[in-house]
């Protein structure tokens, strides 16, 4: 009788709200008495967590599924389990889709995850378990405490909420996630002391609407409210914010940044597009104001602060003028940090089937036209830094990040010399590197 225990292949995609249910799904994992192998082709299992957003992560989810499927016939693999926002979306056509695939998870089946395992492993080729959840998901979820981390010593990202309660155009994420869904600040709160404990220095709090937090709780808790709370916890660490729907951004957030003990001076804030007739097709016409003052608003009511945004090229209807407005304004606003997408028609939104959509290759391009003004945006801004020495965080040896960039977008200071993982350190910056810097530790 084999009494080894399952071994479990993790392929991560997609954002960090998908990284933290793996986390989850990784902690139960652990706890079931599985382990995690350290790479897939040692696995008894392969797990793909999955995303759906645009058509290019559903064509790598594909890939990755399909990778896997090759594994299990050549190799120790017994078993394919796929989660995920790729799962849940199209779980209902997997088993013809992929038929070597013996799990799908969805979104409110996290926490089943050790139980579908043990079942992958144990069924006939004729009885394929699939186990996405009808419906809307519904829960919200903790990840087990102690878990697993998959950020690192240095940083996590907290979620505190699920779903979305906008219904952008052209986003699916609500038809995937389902409504907005707050955690508890106690939950939160519990989650966030064990994080800390374990050395982390930057909390990351994210959600899909974290300026939301609350509206669905019914007794006055807000944003506000949670980071307040997350203040009061002891010890010396970061607090960053990701992301902030450019309306919601109310004067109490504002203050809470400038008077924070922990606040990293930050707001990622995704405009989508400036011209006011695109934003009210993309149903975002009640931001038009707010969006195309926020620049000037958040730099006057925050000194200092880093200002990251998305936009998108090629939405239905954007013509030539619509562009050229968006263009001038991503000059005008001038973001310290930017990043564009082309416009992917996702089934079953408003703006799939929305008339007036300029070809993919005229999308592409304004695309590049965008990042080649940021370009040159950012290289001034750069330069600014330059002899200027700043706090950093230390994420890995040789490697950390100043208070103005968030992890996996924003890039990254590379420096010698001997800096704890997980320490605070100040760097002066020699250089700039694209989008990264060379930096020098003081004492």
């Amino acid at each position: 009788m084999d009494t080894q225990p399952i071994r479990i292949g993790i392929v991560a995609l997609g954002c960090a709200k998908n990284a933290v249910d793996l986390q989850v799904m990784a902690g139960h994992l652990l706890k079931s008495g599985c382990v995690l192998a350290s790479q897939s082709d040692d696995a008894d299992v392969i797990l793909v967590n999955t995303c759906a957003f645009i058509e290019a992560a559903r064509e790598e989810a594909v890939a990755e599924i399909l990778r896997a499927c090759e594994m299990k016939k050549a190799g120790r693999c017994r078993a394919v389990v796929v989660a995920g926002c790729f799962a849940q979306r199209y779980g209902d056509q997997m088993a013809d889709a992929f038929p070597e695939v013996d799990a799908v998870v969805g979104i409110d089946a996290l926490d089943k995850i050790a139980g579908v395992v043990r079942n992958a492993l144990g069924r006939s080729n004729r009885g394929r378990k699939l186990v996405v959840p009808p419906g809307m998901p519904r829960k919200v979820f903790t990840p087990p405490i102690p878990g697993l981390r998959l950020t690192g010593k240095a940083f996590a990202y907290l979620k505190i909420a699920e779903g979305c309660a906008h219904r952008c155009a052209y986003c699916a994420i609500p038809a995937i996630r389902g409504n907005y869904r707050s955690r508890s600040v106690r939950a939160v709160l519990a989650e966030a002391r064990a994080l800390l404990a374990t050395g982390v220095k930057e909390l990351n709090v994210i959600a899909q609407d974290p300026l939301l937090y609350g509206v669905d709780l019914g007794d006055g808790t807000d944003i506000v409210t949670l980071l307040r709370a997350l203040d009061k916890l002891n010890g010396a660490f970061w607090i960053r914010v990701l992301y902030a729907y450019p309306s919601e951004i109310s004067d109490a957030f504002l203050e809470w940044m400038n008077t924070s003990p922990h606040a990293v001076k930050y707001i990622d804030v995704p405009l989508q597009h400036t011209d006011p007739r695109i934003l009210k097709a993309m149903a975002r016409g009640s931001a038009v104001a707010a969006t195309l003052n926020a620049a000037g608003r958040l730099r006057t009511a925050v000194p200092g602060v880093t200002l990251r945004t998305t936009v998108m090229t090629g939405f239905p209807g954007e013509t030539r003028e619509a562009f050229e407005k968006l263009l001038m304004d991503v000059k005008r606003m001038a973001f310290d940090h930017l990043g564009v997408f082309a416009f992917s028609p996702e089934d079953g939104t408003a703006a799939a089937e929305m008339d007036g959509r300029p070809p993919p290759d005229v999308a592409a391009r304004r695309a590049r036209a965008v990042m080649s003004a940021q370009r040159r945006i950012w290289a001034g801004k750069a330069k600014s830094h330059i002899g200027k020495t700043f706090p950093a965080l230390v994420v890995s040896p040789g490697v950390a990040r100043l208070e103005s960039q968030a992890p996996d977008v924003d890039g990254v200071v590379r420096f010698g010399g001997q800096a704890e993982v997980g320490s605070f350190a100040k760097i002066r910056i020699v250089k700039s590197e694209g989008y990264d810097f060379a930096g020098e530790l003081e004492e």
